[in-house]
């Protein structure tokens, strides 16, 4: 077995919730994190600083810790940075984040999801080509969340609260539709699934919530599976 680690990064805190998917799906790999908390939430910054950032912890990723796969455990990231990390480092597999849109539209039973991101996630080109992709399978009423990945980051609790329950309100009356309409939510943002019982309470028990964990963690088995030079 190849012993090196397999590098994980994030703004944050939220990127444990996808190393925590990681550790189940591979519990034999190791694992080295970086949390760029003094430069959390991505989601809130400019796309350039979110690109340097990512380059400088790959970087430090490859040539200090001699990782054997990297996961851009962060949708702003991914959608801003993953194609240049390619580019740079073509030899090292690489797996980004996406918001679990696909997985959403094949569950839903009534063809309405609801997705809770950042502004910077919502309005990248790698997310609004998803969306666009998936037009005639589901309709997506799409609610940014200010300020909610740092609540989260800040293990603030009464803000978390506040906010979740404004975003999980603001859903329903953006969408158009009725309560209870909405019977998928997307958690676009690691951050959220480390809110889940919060955001559950208030969509209800009807609503299924889905993040991206299980699925990042499978395509970097898939990858290690794969072998050098055939990621």
């Amino acid at each position: 077995m190849d012993a090196r680690p397999i590098g994980v990064f994030d703004s944050g805190v939220g990127g444990l919730s996808i190393l925590q998917a990681l550790r189940a799906e591979l519990p034999q790999e190791h694992y080295v994190y970086v949390a760029d908390s003094g430069h959390a939430p991505y989601g809130e910054r400019d796309p350039a600083h979110v690109i340097a950032r990512s380059q400088a912890i790959a970087t430090h990723l490859v040539r200090r810790h001699g990782i054997k796969l990297l996961v851009v455990a962060c949708n702003t990231a991914t959608a801003a940075a993953i194609e240049l990390l390619r580019q740079e480092w073509p030899e090292l597999p690489i797996v980004g984040v996406e918001p679990a849109l696909k997985p959403a539209a094949r569950l839903s039973r009534t063809g309405r999801v609801g997705v809770l991101a950042t502004r910077g996630t919502l309005a990248s080109a790698k997310f609004q080509a998803l969306l666009a992709s998936l037009q005639d399978q589901a309709h997506f009423a799409l609610q940014p969340c200010d300020g909610l990945a740092d609540a989260i980051e800040r293990q603030d609790l009464p803000a978390i609260d506040a906010l979740a329950a404004r975003y999980i309100a603001a859903l329903s009356a953006g969408a158009g539709e009725p309560p209870g309409a909405i019977d998928t939510l997307v958690l676009g943002c690691t951050h959220y699934p480390l809110a889940r019982a919060q955001l559950q309470a208030l969509a209800g028990p009807a609503v299924t919530l889905i993040d991206s964990g299980a699925p990042v963690a499978q395509q970097a088995r898939r990858l290690l599976q794969a072998g050098p030079g055939l990621a």
